[in-house]
């Protein structure tokens, strides 16, 4: 990734000549942790479909999903997010103090208000929100396409998991935030940030939308 940076700026330079000055200057990437899972009884279940075939050719044609705690003072906030797989752009996310049905469905909807969701393929794990009859009422409404990971494995929801880890290690772990407001304040300027300008090597060093709008 700094090879990549230096080299959008005009550094022409090679990743062993990074490495070797990032060693003398004592320069480390931050290390990301894994969350643990952690299962219920599910009411609804899809099959796989996703299988871990992580490239869409096209928008909207698969999404996956998830929550991820955000602890603040003495509580925790509660992040619900969707992802587009064709380039790893975050469509919708929703912030709460209850980590409940709502959350998911309020995500959904935003989403649905920016985007066509019809044959959309929406991959979660088997968390109880993503089982509840009510959410699969909601999609199969929308004529989406459900799919769960298998139980109690989160590589078959690896690439959410992965934009939850960049988000906590270099944005919300970083700071120290003394309201709410500063928190909601801070994941939306993370998650412009991340569609908007921070590049991925998988999609030829472009942000999200800049490789959504090249191959427009």
């Amino acid at each position: 990734r700094m090879t990549g940076a230096l080299r959008k700026e005009g550094y022409d330079v090679n990743h062993k000549r990074v490495y070797r000055l990032m060693k003398d200057l004592d320069l480390r990437s931050v290390i990301r942790k894994k969350r643990r899972f952690f299962g219920k009884q599910p009411s609804v279940v899809y099959p796989n479909l996703l299988a871990r075939q992580f490239k869409a050719e096209a928008p909207n044609q698969k999404w996956v999903t998830d929550i991820t705690y955000l602890p603040f003072q003495n509580q925790f906030l509660y992040l619900s997010a969707i992802q587009d797989l064709y380039n790893n752009e975050i469509v919708a996310y929703h912030i709460s103090e209850r980590n409940d049905l709502k959350l998911v469905l309020d995500t959904l909807d935003k989403a649905k208000r920016k985007r066509n969701v019809t044959g959309s393929m929406t991959h979660s794990d088997q968390g109880f929100q993503y089982t509840s009859r009510s959410y699969n009422r909601r999609i199969e409404q929308w004529g989406m396409v459900g799919s769960h990971s298998r139980k109690g494995n989160c590589l078959d929801n690896a690439c959410i998991e992965s934009f939850f880890s960049h988000l906590k290690t270099e944005k919300l772990y970083m700071d120290k935030y003394t309201s709410m407001d500063e928190l909601h304040q801070a994941i939306g300027q993370y998650i412009t940030f991340y569609n908007s300008e921070r590049f991925q090597k998988k999609l030829g060093y472009l942000s999200p939308i800049e490789y959504r709008e090249k191959m427009d």
